[in-house]
């Protein structure tokens, strides 16, 4: 059996890091007169260079300090920045970002607003761009022509026109970004990589819900639209049906490989190419015709098969899952999920 000398000298160097660093944050760090270096403490040893999950007392012992120490957000997020921005060290990276995570989830209400506000005056920044190979444009493609059609689509509610021009973008997005986390390689003994997979997961459930919901309000609203509208609803369904099928994937891919059988997987709704094709048709035939009726191409959509599901849990729920059509109701799906679903929002 061979020994890994490399990866233990890994973990010997940065354990002689995080004891410096901890030293040097002991002796130098001080902030506007008052000594925040217990913050800067807590955040380096709960971003150590070992291979464990963050511990929660770190966590407890960061939120206590905050909490006892008023204006100390700014600092922290500061912090976490310089940790995140000068380890070229993927343990470090990954449980810095963890831990930006618990802290969103255990902290209140009013810490959440307070690190959010971090992130938007430029105090927080979360780059992780020297360990992503792909990335793409997180403000989207669509941003300027959603805009537009936003403005000129007053005759909808506006909680409608929120979630599909604006919330369903974002949490495309953020489907996007779950999708380059795809675990590979990853054994049960990483216990740090299972647990942000874990919490990743869970929260792509819950974004997929609204993901789901917006969808579903898009689809119903889809032949009331301007023809601009149609087109731009056109684009964001299609960047949907490759999502499903690669979302599909990626929770099998993770069902095999993450070990946490507390997980509960959504049913994935396929959105089918040929349903894409028949309302873009639609479209075209309602630019170019000003009857009333609807034109033939709608069976398609009617009297089509119905969409393939993908389930996860129980075998018996996929009768019920045969049932969906295309509607409104399509997409929706009942979800149940154990981690908190007040969402702190942080503008590109």
């Amino acid at each position: 059996m061979g020994v890994d000398i490399q990866g233990k000298l890994r973990i010997a160097l940065g354990a002689v890091k995080d004891h410096a660093s901890i030293g040097k944050a002991m002796i130098y760090s001080h902030h506007e007169g008052r000594d925040f270096s217990g913050i800067e403490v807590a955040v380096l040893r709960a971003t150590g260079h070992d291979s464990g999950p963050i511990d929660d007392k770190h966590m407890h012992e960061i939120l206590f300090l905050v909490s006892d120490s008023p204006g100390s957000v700014h600092f922290l997020a500061e912090r976490i920045s310089r940790r995140l921005g000068k380890t070229r060290d993927n343990l470090v990276a990954l449980k810095t970002l963890s831990l930006i995570h618990r802290l969103l989830r255990g902290g209140n209400r009013c810490f959440e607003q307070q690190l959010r506000n971090a992130h938007v005056s430029g105090h927080l920044q979360m780059s992780t761009r020297c360990f992503l190979r792909n990335i793409s444009d997180p403000s989207g493609s669509s941003s300027l022509p959603c805009r537009r059609v936003i403005s000129k689509s007053r005759c909808y509610d506006e909680k409608s026109i929120d979630m599909v021009f604006r919330k369903l973008p974002k949490c495309q997005v953020f489907i996007d970004r779950v999708l380059d986390c795809s675990p590979s390689n990853i054994s049960p003994s990483d216990n740090l990589v299972q647990a942000a997979m874990s919490n990743t997961l869970k929260e792509s459930f819950q974004v997929y819900k609204t993901y789901c919901e917006s969808v579903a309000a898009l689809v119903n609203m889809f032949f009331d639209l301007t023809r601009a509208a149609r087109g731009l609803a056109c684009q964001i369904l299609k960047r949907a049906s490759q999502q499903s099928q690669d979302l599909q994937n990626f929770f099998e891919n993770c069902k095999r490989i993450i070990e946490n059988k507390n997980l509960d997987y959504p049913v994935v709704q396929i959105i089918t190419t040929d349903h894409i094709m028949a309302l873009e048709q639609f479209s075209t035939y309602f630019g170019s015709s000003h009857s009333s009726s609807a034109p033939p191409i709608l069976d398609r959509i009617t009297n089509s098969t119905k969409l393939q599901t993908t389930m996860a849990g129980i075998e018996g729920d996929e009768k019920d899952a045969g049932n969906f059509s295309w509607s409104p109701t399509l997409f929706s799906c009942s979800l149940e999920t154990k981690i908190s679903k007040v969402w702190v929002v942080f503008e590109d």
